[in-house]
């Protein structure tokens, strides 16, 4: 389902193609939400733009594509404000219409890509050998939330979440840890991982 920028937007370069001429057809209409919700829901500038380029008052110009903006079945009469803004009004029973198509539809109106890729999401990777904190389950919520959102959009996502459990700095913490409090505290679970961080910095340390 098309967003309703994208609605908008293509409707307003129709307008600008048939006041100014087919080589404003691609041009940008500079589509908003508007600032102040008392000027309505969304709002173009692109008459402020064109002002230069076509050498006329931006008013004037904003005037000649609301008269040929067909917009009507989904929004109000567009408003021109200011020096040349294009202001426009959603109707409700366009929006409620639009509403009742994503309650029947599975994916809430929200298509797959057109290309899809191979994305990685790099996870909070915790270093094990120290305490994890709020930090570490911020980056995975976000590091999920993400993985997520584009695996619905279609694409491929590995989710990469290194936690470092292995290489010569665990050889030499747990090398410190048999050596300074027996293998028996080790293996039973007897020491705190809160205490770790500290190890760690003596085994460092100790093989220096």
């Amino acid at each position: 389902m098309t967003s309703i920028i994208n609605t908008i937007s293509q409707r307003f370069q129709t307008a600008a193609q048939k006041a100014f001429g087919d080589d404003y057809e691609k041009i940008n209409p500079l589509i908003c939400v508007a600032q102040d919700k008392s000027f309505g829901d969304y709002q173009s500038n692109m008459a402020m733009g064109l002002a230069k380029k076509l050498k006329s008052n931006p008013r004037k110009i904003a005037e000649q594509i609301a008269s040929n903006l067909e917009i009507a079945d989904l929004c109000h009469q567009p408003e021109i404000a200011g020096p040349g803004f294009i202001n426009l009004k959603i109707k409700q029973e366009w929006a409620a219409g639009q509403l009742q198509k994503i309650i029947t539809d599975e994916r809430l109106g929200i298509a797959t890509t057109e290309s899809p890729e191979t994305v990685v999401v790099d996870f909070s990777s915790p270093n094990i050998a120290k305490q994890m904190h709020v930090g570490h389950l911020r980056s995975t919520i976000l590091g999920d939330v993400f993985s997520r959102i584009l695996d619905f959009l279609g694409h491929k996502v590995i989710r990469q979440n290194h936690v470092g459990d292995w290489g010569t700095q665990f050889g030499m913490l747990i090398a410190f840890l048999f050596e300074t409090f027996g293998e028996d505290a080790v293996r039973e679970g007897r020491l705190k991982i809160a205490d770790m961080e500290q190890f760690y910095k003596q085994a460092n340390q100790k093989f220096a």
